[in-house]
């Protein structure tokens, strides 16, 4: 994620990015619940906050102003 988000944060593609966070969240929180067994909406129970914890990576967190090449004359 961390790389992927990387290559594309030169251009302004912070729709896109959030769209694929959620979706990654979506997918995780699923994934959790279904191992655990525990029923109910798993996107209240796991948080961005929990998954921080475990060190997955925010692609919204990415800022394409300070990634994007300057041009020194």
């Amino acid at each position: 994620m961390r790389g992927w988000g990387a290559y594309f944060r030169v251009g302004n593609s912070a729709r896109n990015l959030n769209a694929v966070d959620d979706y990654v969240h979506e997918r995780l929180a699923r994934f959790l619940a279904k191992k655990t067994g525990r029923g109910g909406h798993p996107r209240k129970r796991y948080t961005w906050a929990f998954f921080a914890k475990l060190g997955v990576y925010q692609l919204g967190t990415v800022k394409w102003y300070t990634a994007a090449l300057t041009a020194v004359r």
